[in-house]
């Protein structure tokens, strides 16, 4: 599975280059993020509710065009790997008008308790981790 975000670069999110900052790619992945989970069928609200946490451990980016002042975007998100400890999500950002890719990164989280201590997802949330590996397709078996 794999969902698109759409977003418009807005004028705050640009350099005085009038090219968009780096940091904010790093907010359109959890943007996409955020949407792939909705569209396995749970939030990161009910997670969270649950008392699983699921802390950002790694984040890569790389730029490959750069997005200006009111392009267009879309950012696709899909499942790299599932394990019982943590998700890999990849992202592409892509300039809708143009098709052009301009930057492509990955974000690995773990899931924990509220004290940051690693737990195993699918003991802790069984039915929201079998969601999640049923939508997003495969499974690196941890």
């Amino acid at each position: 599975m794999k969902t698109q975000t759409q977003l418009t670069v807005r004028y705050a999110e640009t350099d005085q280059m009038g090219i968009v900052h780096h940091s904010n790619y790093a907010i359109w992945f959890e943007a996409g993020r955020t949407d792939f989970l909705k569209n396995t069928g749970v939030s990161y609200a009910e997670v969270e509710a649950r008392g699983v946490m699921m802390p950002l451990y790694e984040l890569t980016c790389r730029y490959i065009s750069p997005a200006k002042y009111e392009d267009e975007i879309t950012v696709i998100t899909r499942l790299k790997a599932l394990s019982r400890v943590r998700i890999i999500l990849s992202y592409e950002v892509v300039n809708r008008k143009t098709n052009t890719l301009l930057a492509a990164g990955e974000t690995a989280q773990a899931f924990t308790d509220r004290a940051l201590k690693p737990l195993n997802a699918e003991r802790a949330i069984p039915e929201i981790y079998a969601m999640i590996k049923a939508n997003g397709g495969n499974s690196d078996g941890n």
